[in-house]
């Protein structure tokens, strides 16, 4: 689970092995977890994050979009 970027108390990594899945990024915070689409910067799903923490992470995401892809494509291609 390669992590991608820190922001405050939030964790942005994805997982090495989720076939058949589009880009998107999960996001943690102590025992709270989200998966974010990145394309349309939408929640995928949450446990125990508050609609006001999930507007700040979807703001973190759209800011950081371009980092988030060239993880992505950086670290898959890699892996073939």
């Amino acid at each position: 689970m390669p992590t991608i970027l820190r922001i405050g108390p939030y964790r942005f990594y994805f997982y090495s092995h989720e076939p058949g899945e589009p880009l998107h990024v999960h996001i943690d915070k102590g025992d709270a977890t989200a998966k974010v689409w990145h394309e349309q910067v939408a929640v995928a799903r949450h446990i125990r994050f508050r609609s006001h923490e999930l507007n700040v992470i979807l703001g973190h995401v759209r800011a950081n979009r371009e980092l988030l892809l060239e993880a992505w494509d950086g670290y898959f291609s890699d892996r073939g």
